[in-house]
């Protein structure tokens, strides 16, 4: 068989295709970080009425280039939590607003078998608008995301995705130095709040791209 890997990816992401439609998400699969931009500028954005968009931290969402293209799209009227130019109130006001917007994009930490979307953050701006607020909600996910169960999730999350994010922010935390989570104290701690969404409602409302790449953290 050629490209055993790539076939063994398509039938695990068509599986997770399957139960995250049970859970009511709406799901695209993509084979590429630039398949998953094209999706959703030509797939997705067309079939919503979209007048405000804006965005939580995901570096998946920077790796399909959508970030660079929406940012200055004289379309809709974005609100950029990305800039870092702004004070510091400034940037968490702009974060609150992004959660009245039409459309909220993202990324999640994990994805279990069973279609459980699990999420752990330093603010609560990107897992409340994915459980309420936003009128839509992309999010789009590597395949390296995909958990076997819960525990699972929140294992790759608290011992790899939230170290190394860590690292990325040049954060002073203990699994900055140790790449394992110490339930620390530190003041900059990115760990605070966990979400796990089991189903979507209003059915529909979040839309999934599954990507067949490794991305983001």
């Amino acid at each position: 068989m050629q490209n055993p890997q790539l076939n063994y990816w398509n039938h695990r992401l068509e599986k997770i295709k399957e139960t995250l439609e049970d859970n009511n998400f709406e799901v695209f699969i993509a084979k590429s970080a630039e398949d998953a931009k094209e999706t959703v500028i030509n797939q997705i954005l067309p079939s919503l009425e979209v007048k405000s968009i804006s965005w939580g931290g995901s570096m998946t969402f920077i790796s399909t280039g959508l970030f660079h293209i929406l940012k200055d799209d004289e379309h809709y009227q974005v609100i950029n939590t990305f800039d870092k130019t702004l004070p510091v109130e400034e940037q968490m006001e702009q974060r609150r607003k992004s959660l009245l917007v039409d459309l909220f994009i993202t990324g999640t930490n994990a994805i279990t078998e069973d279609g459980k979307l699990v999420n752990l953050d330093m603010i609560g701006n990107r897992i409340g608008a994915i459980t309420f607020g936003p009128k839509n909600v992309i999010i789009l996910v590597g395949r390296n995301k995909i958990c076997f169960d819960l525990d699972d999730a929140m294992y790759r999350i608290k011992n790899y995705a939230a170290p190394v994010n860590t690292m990325n922010l040049d954060k002073k935390t203990p699994c900055s130095q140790t790449g394992f989570c110490h339930d620390c104290q530190s003041p900059n701690r990115i760990c605070n709040t966990w979400s796990i969404t089991e189903k979507c409602f209003p059915a529909k409302r979040v839309k999934i791209v599954l990507i067949n790449e490794d991305l983001g953290f």
